[in-house]
């Protein structure tokens, strides 16, 4: 998709953005999780698990420093300030209910031709990126390959190195609220991809097997559309499909949740890779 696939090859999680379910209607370009980082997930799974059944289970309230950068091939082209905010906004109102408080920490305007086209991705980010590796930078570009978003999953990265300035989301700049990618034009595609920043799967993810390493996902056999309420593709598995889990590929309008064992999840990656 870009030109650095042969550079990160990271906990597997990196720069083979091969699409995870459907041909059509949302596209997440995010790389499909690597066996080591899938073994990650079930240490964790284990894990967290067992700190609930034993009453020691806790929430951790995290803050995290968000960056918004449009780069636009024109003038014309770059996302507004309120419009930024905008997009912010929903970010917070998604993740705020869950502990997990977003800060805006600043924003950035680039004109750029390549980098609009998502070309020259590490050029780019090495200029623009800011923070910490625990801060969340989105990239807002004019065009993905047929992508709305992708982002990276969290991996052990020193300040500096290609993971650490690869890391963040680069999103379809007209999934912003009003936008123009209908019906994924209310800002949401941002939290999708943020959750997979966070160390989540998509809920989808080897089907009606393990599935996405979180136990209080029900089990999913390939990606929703549009919003499909009553939709059970694992009958045999308790629960109906996640659709309006936030990393199902549902439209905007009908997502509207994290659940607790993928927050719970959240806080485990963060501890290990972004604290």
């Amino acid at each position: 998709m870009y030109s650095i696939k042969s550079v990160l090859l990271f906990a597997g999680a990196a720069l083979s953005h091969s699409l995870s379910a459907r041909e059509e209607g949302r596209r997440c370009g995010t790389a499909q999780p690597s066996a080591e980082f899938v073994e990650t997930s079930r240490e964790f799974s284990v894990k967290e698990a067992s700190a609930r059944l034993s009453g020691l289970a806790t929430s951790a309230a995290l803050s995290v420093d968000v960056y918004l950068h449009t780069v636009a091939g024109s003038t014309a082209n770059l996302l507004s300030d309120a419009t930024l905010q905008a997009q912010f906004d929903v970010l917070y109102e998604n993740f705020s209910p869950y502990g997990i408080t977003l800060n805006y920490a600043g924003s950035s305007k680039t004109v750029n031709s390549a980098w609009s086209q998502d070309r020259n991705e590490l050029t780019m980010k090495r200029a623009l990126r800011k923070g910490s590796y625990a801060a969340l930078n989105f990239y807002f570009l004019d065009y993905l390959s047929g992508y709305l978003g992708y982002c990276y999953y969290p991996t052990t990265a020193t300040t500096g190195s290609t993971a650490f300035y690869t890391d963040g989301c680069s999103i379809l700049a007209t999934t912003v609220p009003g936008g123009s990618a209908a019906p994924y034009n209310l800002g949401k595609t941002a939290t999708h991809e943020a959750g997979h920043w966070f160390g989540l799967i998509h809920t989808f993810e080897d089907g009606c097997n393990v599935g996405d390493e979180v136990d209080d996902t029900p089990a999913q056999a390939s990606a929703s559309s549009g919003c499909p309420v009553g939709r059970d593709s694992c009958p045999n598995h308790p629960g109906l499909d996640p659709i309006h889990n936030y990393m199902d590929y549902s439209d905007d309008a009908c997502y509207e949740e994290f659940t607790p064992g993928q927050i719970a999840r959240a806080e485990s990656m963060w501890a290990r890779y972004r604290a």
